[in-house]
């Protein structure tokens, strides 16, 4: 990969962490060269509208609009609508703020009139100045469903927020038809480096991978991935606790990286995180909450991708 700028680069990405990457990646890397495909397992009805949140935040995120402290959202955002719709009965767990609600009305809108998902991202990006591709990992539906020891199934958004994630996790699902848009294998088969964010790996990265023809991309092109944990920790989210309830190993970078398989050709962890692997193991600082430091991570992962072909 050609690290000035002509190499295609292709992050899968999820929440916030996803998020927070791709922002460093957009701002190391020259126009064109970066597009982003964003997990769309989390993508649910509520109130009648379709909310893509980890599009969303991939999008706020980019346009310079996203809170630097919770990470969701719309910085300064105002919640007049969700006070209303209390005061009326209509379920209050899922905060839309009255910005961020006009993003549900509009996605929703095209979509019934049948705009496909990339179509209306593309075009909701548009009217953001957001220039960076953000493509939907599909235009059909892959809903992510925690299924709990009791055989209770929850949507991934009603475990995560309405039930704080405190339902023990035994398996997950993911529904739909499992294809790929065609966009999205266009560009993980024109990539020379792919980068798997520092993502939840089950509901945020799965999804995506398995998705018809993803692997099988991955498998032919170059592979960094960034650690969502530190010392044991998430970086955000509820990853630490899945980890031992879904694989039976503790919380660790080196569970993820073996969760991964043989799809690594790098993996960036924090210090002292480190471990024995059959590739590049680089202990480096991973957090990147503050925006500076996300370029100079991003600089720093791409100055090493250049060594991988």
């Amino acid at each position: 990969m050609n690290t000035t700028g002509h190499g295609a680069v292709v992050a899968l990405a999820g929440g916030v962490g996803g998020a927070r990457l791709v922002d460093g990646l957009d701002r190391a890397l020259p126009p064109g060269a970066l597009q982003v495909v964003a997990n769309t397992g989390d993508d649910f009805q509520h109130w009648g509208l379709h909310i893509s949140p980890d599009l969303d935040t991939l999008m706020y995120t980019l346009a310079g609009l996203s809170p630097e402290d919770r990470g969701w959202g719309i910085e300064g955002d105002t919640f007049h609508a969700l006070g209303e719709a209390r005061r009326r009965g209509l379920d209050d767990w899922f905060q839309l703020g009255d910005r961020d609600l006009v993003t549900h009305l509009a996605r929703t809108a095209a979509l019934a009139r049948g705009e496909s998902l990339t179509d209306v991202t593309r075009r909701l990006c548009r009217g953001l100045d957001v220039d960076r591709v953000i493509l939907p990992m599909s235009d059909t539906p892959r809903p992510t469903t925690i299924v709990t020891p009791d055989g209770a199934e929850l949507a991934f958004q009603q475990w995560l927020v309405r039930e704080r994630a405190a339902p023990t996790v035994k398996a997950l699902r993911y529904g739909g038809a499992g294809k790929a848009s065609p966009h999205v294998l266009a560009a993980l088969n024109t990539a020379d480096l792919i980068v798997i964010c520092p993502s939840n790996p089950y509901v945020s990265i799965d999804p995506i991978l398995t998705l018809e023809g993803v692997r099988a991309a991955l498998e032919e092109t170059p592979v960094v991935a960034v650690s969502p944990i530190l010392g044991g920790r998430a970086v955000k989210g509820p990853l630490a606790a899945m980890i031992p309830q879904l694989s039976g190993r503790a919380a660790s970078a080196k569970a993820v990286a073996e969760h991964y398989e043989n799809l690594l050709d790098a993996y960036f962890v924090h210090p002292g995180d480190g471990f024995q692997a059959p590739f590049p193991v680089i202990e480096t600082n991973i957090v990147l909450q503050a925006r500076e430091d996300r370029v100079v991570f991003a600089r720093k992962l791409l100055s090493l991708a250049g060594s991988l072909r």
